[in-house]
């Protein structure tokens, strides 16, 4: 079957389902979006990935499976989203290599196995059959407008310095009861380079 490679246009709150999120990923050569409900604990795990500048204070799940990977000389290849249910439910596979050559597949959630693949710069794949069938074609000005949301955000947090302590704290705390990590872990960097 085909592969078409995808990459991680973005992870927001879900539209359809309350307290869920959508990861978005996108054809690297095209238009297409595939659009992938996931719980909170996986969307915090995929931001966290994500976000270079931020590191738990212990290893998540997904960071002791590269831990062991590692120590056992075992590499993420690639994953592939290989299916999806009649429930609208993905399955992947993850493709390691072990330090024989030996090709190691493991089945997957789908949203752990994109939280591998981002800690281990491994490529995100599925088949074309799954992305005609789940796969959806953002307008290119939806696609600006987003880009748009996603400057001034930027812009907005690029400009702490004019913020006392205080005004600092109260965002924090906003930022993390929007569930927004990425901004709060900006923000607490913040706060503590300022102590």
């Amino acid at each position: 079957m085909n592969l078409i490679q995808l990459d991680i246009v973005g992870l927001s709150n879900s539209q359809t389902q309350s307290g869920a999120f959508a990861l978005v990923l996108g054809e690297v050569q095209g238009r297409r979006r595939l659009p992938i409900v996931i719980g909170n604990f996986e969307a915090k795990a995929i931001a966290i990935a994500l976000d270079n500048e931020f590191k738990s204070q212990r290893p998540i799940t997904h960071d002791l499976f590269k831990s062991i990977c590692k120590g056992y000389d075992i590499v993420v290849q690639k994953i592939v989203i290989s299916s999806i249910n009649s429930g609208g439910i993905f399955s992947s596979i993850i493709y390691c290599i072990d330090m024989n050559g030996k090709e190691i597949e493991i089945d997957s959630r789908t949203s752990d196995a994109v939280a591998i693949a981002i800690r281990f710069k491994a490529p995100i794949f599925t088949y074309a059959v799954i992305l005609e069938e789940a796969g959806i074609i953002l307008e290119q000005d939806i696609t600006d407008e987003i880009k748009t949301i996603e400057e001034k955000k930027a812009e907005s947090t690029s400009n702490f310095e004019n913020f006392t302590n205080s005004e600092l704290e109260e965002r924090l705390q906003k930022a993390i009861l929007e569930e927004d990590y990425e901004l709060a872990s900006k923000l607490r960097d913040e706060i503590d380079n300022r102590k």
